[in-house]
């Protein structure tokens, strides 16, 4: 078999049921090893950035490493965006990028770039192969790197003449099961017994204790651990962006989310409590405000399998390089449950303090409304993606994530055009399951042309647009904190309904609440995509929401 054929087969044997990409010249002969495959499936996108989404999005979902591959050249470049968002979240992927021969490599040939390098600051690793006798390590390793300790993603770059070569290594070529040795890798860490025993007596003794909760907490058996700790001690669970989902958002102990466009209840909590255990945090910048000013009086247990997350944005008083699962399961009949009448009774005020949000002088629908309605007619249960901007945040805040990997969310590298591609991707992987993508108009008409991609393959996507005429997050900072000067974020667009229809979806439009809840049902019923347009008050703002630069104690909630 030649290097293609060869490399189909390793993927097989990895369990890849299904590629999402774009050919072109470079990858050739892989496509031409498709053809004759039936046990991978090929999802066609429309652009090589909705392919790596979507191999996130299948990924995000499944806990299973996604796999897009792209040609050379600008199917390379293309691709990085893609990567980048993977790459700030975590997420386990592996991106195949063809390459022209390696004779020509460093010409300037046509569609060449150097997409090695160009991509070592946003993969996990990565390689290019330059014989077909490293193929087999290569692709064992990449699997390896990209689903053990922190998840990311691998980039594997492939020279043209390397798989139309010949693979005539003596011996089976089957990818090892065994993990692979790869000097400088650790991913097995143990955590120190005292340090567990430490933490335990902090929070003994605590009297306001929080737990704050991040992507980290998504993988394995973690949900169904935090959720027994949480309710065994009554502690309250407070959740970054990328937390949602791990533990359940509608419990009596969730105080929802934190940091820029946290609630209430969750920033209050953080900037009151006394020791704060954090697992899988990394402390961004939206989820901190000033650091300086952080959660001041707590002490900071902060558990992380990347050692180089410890310290590098808070200050820590108690580091542990180690899985949230593992740290958990230590602490079992270490911590006891204690009496904290008046933390508890402070953290249920500030969780019965609405926000308010009040409707225009058009009366038109709020965007909490809809969420509203989409959260009715899924019971939660559904997958939702979404976009960035405001709709994201609306979303995060008032939709009740009941599991973990429910929510797609481009969260660190904030990623307009994400929502649809990552909802394809989660349709794939289950394709039995409600999945919502909630977007906005502008971030919609970014990556819109991969409805077609849903409706060749028949996928049960389900698209709610949030049309207010306004790159909306943008605008409100403008209004905020610029005094109303509104450079360039009026957007207009197309009529989202017969856009639908000409590609052969669906399409429905609602101006009222009413029509709202009918649409939404319809659309849960009907097969295939269907894009749904929510006309909604212009200049809604999202609350609360943290000045750039200050303290989250300085929240402006209304």
């Amino acid at each position: 078999m030649n290097g293609a054929q060869l490399l189909i087969e390793m993927l097989i044997e990895k369990k890849i049921e299904t590629l999402f990409g774009y050919p072109g010249g470079a990858v050739l002969p892989l496509y031409d090893a498709l053809y004759d495959c039936d046990r991978i499936q090929h999802v066609l996108v429309r652009h090589e950035q909705a392919a790596v989404h979507a191999a996130d999005g299948y990924a995000r979902a499944t806990g299973r490493p996604g796999v897009a591959l792209v040609t050379s050249g600008p199917g390379a470049t293309n691709a990085v965006t893609g990567i980048a968002t993977a790459f700030m979240d975590s997420v386990p992927l592996i991106v195949l990028t063809g390459q022209v021969s390696t004779e020509l490599i460093g010409l300037d040939s046509f569609q060449e770039v150097d997409i090695y390098g160009m991509t070592m600051p946003v993969t996990k690793h990565n390689y290019i192969v330059r014989e077909i006798k490293e193929l087999p390590r290569i692709i064992h390793e990449a699997f390896h790197v990209a689903t053990t300790g922190r998840p990311g993603p691998v980039l594997i770059d492939l020279p043209k003449n390397v798989m139309n070569a010949e693979f005539t290594a003596a011996g089976d070529f089957s990818v090892q099961s065994s993990p692979p040795v790869i000097r400088g890798y650790q991913t097995d860490y143990f955590i120190d017994p005292a340090d567990i025993q430490l933490a335990a007596e902090r929070l003994n003794r605590a009297q306001r204790p929080l737990v704050l909760i991040g992507g980290g907490c998504i993988q394995g058996e973690t949900p169904a651990l935090l959720k027994e700790f949480a309710e065994q001690l009554g502690l309250p669970v407070a959740s970054t962006l990328m937390g949602l989902g791990a533990f359940p958002s509608g419990h009596s102990l969730h105080l929802g989310m934190v940091g820029m466009h946290g609630t209430v209840a969750a920033n209050r909590a953080l900037q009151g409590a006394d020791v704060v255990l954090c697992l899988g945090v990394r402390f961004s910048d939206r989820v901190t405000g000033n650091r300086k000013a952080f959660s001041p009086g707590s002490y900071k247990i902060q558990v992380d399998l990347d050692t180089s997350e410890l310290n590098k944005n808070i200050p820590i008083d108690l580091a542990v390089t180690g899985s949230c699962a593992d740290f958990l399961s230590g602490l079992r009949g270490q911590v006891q449950a204690a009496e904290h009448s008046a933390w508890d009774q402070q953290v249920m005020a500030w969780l019965k303090r609405p926000v308010k949000s009040s409707k225009g002088q058009d009366a038109k629908m709020t965007p909490q409304e809809v969420i509203g309605c989409i959260q009715k007619a899924t019971a939660g249960d559904a997958i939702i993606a979404t976009d960035v901007g405001q709709h994201q945040i609306w979303t995060a805040t008032h939709y009740e994530f009941s599991e973990a990997r429910s929510f797609l969310t481009s969260g660190g590298l904030g990623t307009m055009g994400y929502g649809l591609p990552a909802a394809i991707g989660a349709a794939v992987a289950f394709p039995d399951r409600h999945v919502v993508c909630i977007t906005g108009d502008g971030s919609f008409q970014m990556n819109m042309q991969e409805i077609m991609t849903a409706v060749d393959h028949g996928l049960n996507v389900k698209v709610a647009i949030f049309k207010n005429g306004y790159l909306g997050m943008v605008r409100q900072w403008q209004q905020l904190f610029l005094g109303r000067r509104y450079s360039s974020v009026r957007i207009s667009s197309p009529d989202f309904v017969a856009l639908a229809a000409s590609f052969g979806a669906h399409g429905f439009r609602a101006r009222t609440l009413a029509e709202a809840e009918q649409i939404i049902e319809l659309a849960l019923h009907t097969e295939g995509l269907v894009v749904m347009e929510f006309d909604i008050t212009e200049e809604s703002n999202v609350y609360p929401i943290v000045p750039p630069g200050s303290s989250n104690q300085d929240m402006i909630v209304e």
